[in-house]
């Protein structure tokens, strides 16, 4: 017997160094355990350390490995997109229309719960498929000296989708129609798809009010 036992240790720790990987139901694993299969805990104890939620949710890879990833992570990607952008300055902010319209300079996020409106490109770039709510507002200056015409779009991948657009009248250097250009859309995007609003006119270069209650946009994901 105690030949039998001398003989086991040995050779279960040769056996032990020898195969690194173990799979069970198959005979080619590519982890250090390879379970091809289900897998069934029947119990567990309660976790008390509330803080290791932070880095130990557990997710299953393309692969089928099974990582860690921390909470923040998942919960962002479960949330739908919200995006509020406004302007940093709250007096005239001016844009010049060379070809007869600019891109607005919405370069203040208020929200981006998804990290997806660029404020250096003014460029909103959506992260996931989806259906999204889009809307924008822009006050003029009521300081126009004569009638012109003005209009709010919301362009997805540089082509107009949805624009708000008539002529501002002026009479006796006075505007009697509304300065507000107020736009809003749903739209299904897929994942790169690019959102802009620009203004248009045939004037060469106007004033938008940089207030946050005045001018802003915002983007909601429905689904």
């Amino acid at each position: 017997m105690m030949k039998n036992v001398l003989l086991f240790i040995p050779l279960f720790c040769i056996t032990n160094g020898i195969f690194a990987q173990i799979g069970i139901n198959t005979t080619s694993p590519t982890a250090t355990l390879d379970v091809n299969g289900t897998f069934k805990i029947r119990s567990t104890i309660k976790e008390v350390d509330i803080g290791v939620i932070h880095d130990s949710i557990l997710v299953i890879s393309k692969t089928g490995t099974v990582n860690t990833v921390p909470a923040p992570d998942i919960i962002n990607v479960a949330l739908p997109t919200v995006v509020k952008a406004s302007f940093t300055g709250t007096g005239n902010i001016n844009h010049l229309l060379s070809i007869g319209s600019s891109k607005i300079m919405f370069d203040d996020v208020e929200v981006d719960n998804n990290n997806e409106f660029d404020p250096a490109t003014n460029t909103f770039t959506a992260k996931q498929d989806g259906i999204y709510a889009i809307n924008a507002q822009i006050k003029l200056n009521a300081v126009i000296g004569v009638s012109t015409d003005f209009g709010l779009g919301i362009y997805k991948n540089n082509v107009l989708i949805a624009e708000h657009r008539f002529t501002s009248i002026v009479v006796l250097g006075v505007q009697v129609s509304s300065p507000i250009r107020y736009v809003s859309t749903t739209v299904d995007l897929v994942a790169t798809d690019t959102i802009e609003f620009r203004i248009t006119s045939t004037l060469p270069n106007v004033d938008i009010l940089g207030s946050d209650t005045e001018s802003y946009c915002s983007i909601y994901q429905l689904r």
